[in-house]
């Protein structure tokens, strides 16, 4: 499969669980990985499944605008670069995001999430 249809599946997957079911996103995450959601940076999956079920919301629908990724170095991870819109339930406007994924293959031949930084776009 090519990084490119990796990347769109993963991003699919991750907003679908984000939206359907938040602590079902523990198990795309280690213990050495690391969320910085806003400025706040936050390590291993129990903490970041923490930080993102106690977010003030619990509805709410990303449209994803555009999908970008490289490969990065000999272990065979993937940046993954995410824009797009984020509808919270009851809200009339979206609000814009950004998010950089860094994902690592696992011995499974699957990814995890190593590196994830959100921040919402004012503009």
């Amino acid at each position: 499969m090519d990084p490119d249809s990796v990347a769109k599946a993963f991003v699919e997957h991750y907003y679908r669980t984000f939206d359907g079911n938040r602590p079902g996103l523990g198990g795309l995450y280690q213990d050495a990985s690391m969320l910085t959601f806003e400025g706040d940076k936050i390590q291993g999956a129990a903490a970041i499944v923490g930080k993102l079920t106690s977010l003030p919301f619990q509805q709410c629908i990303h449209a994803v605008s555009t999908v970008d990724c490289q490969p990065s170095g000999p272990a065979g991870g993937m940046l993954v670069f995410v824009s797009g819109s984020l509808q919270l339930a009851g809200e009339s406007h979206a609000l814009k995001f950004s998010q950089m994924f860094h994902l690592m293959p696992t011995p499974q031949g699957s990814f995890y999430v190593l590196n994830d930084i959100f921040r919402l776009n004012y503009a």
